[in-house]
């Protein structure tokens, strides 16, 4: 006799948008994306200043995340006819709104980087979800 299964979750509740649901939270769930747009703020910043406020980040990733924002419309790119030239990103009003729930998560993760960090640890101690015993990367659990 088959199971019954329970479906839940958002793309139950729109699935003829599902899709793209997944692909929207995919973009804004990217760390690098949660760091660009909470660091533009409410200013504009020089590329070179998005690269120095953010730690860990290539060129690369940082150009790539940058596109991806702008044809989104949560980012808008601004070029001056300088010497030398001159870009500047800054957060759009769709991105401001998005850099609200943001902030929440990042919030969320200083208030509780010490409970997961505590967490992290003992679950590496002690394997919690392996059996014990078994060697992994080097390490005896």
């Amino acid at each position: 006799m088959p199971v019954e299964r329970t479906i839940v979750g958002p793309c139950t509740s729109w699935p003829e948008d599902s899709a793209f649901i997944r692909e929207v939270l995919d973009r804004i769930g990217d760390k690098w994306t949660v760091l660009v747009i909470s660091t533009l703020g409410d200013r504009a910043l020089r590329y070179s200043d998005l690269m120095a406020s953010i730690p860990g980040i290539s060129q690369r990733m940082l150009t790539v995340t940058l596109k991806a924002l702008e044809r989104d419309g949560l980012v808008l790119r601004q070029a001056f006819a300088e010497m030398p030239p001159r870009v500047e990103y800054e957060v759009t009003d769709l991105g401001r709104s998005l850099q609200r729930a943001v902030m929440q998560l990042s919030r969320w993760a200083v208030e509780h980087h010490d409970q997961v960090a505590t967490n992290r640890a003992v679950n590496d101690r002690t394997g919690i979800g392996r059996a014990r015993g078994r060697t992994t990367a080097g390490t005896v659990h």
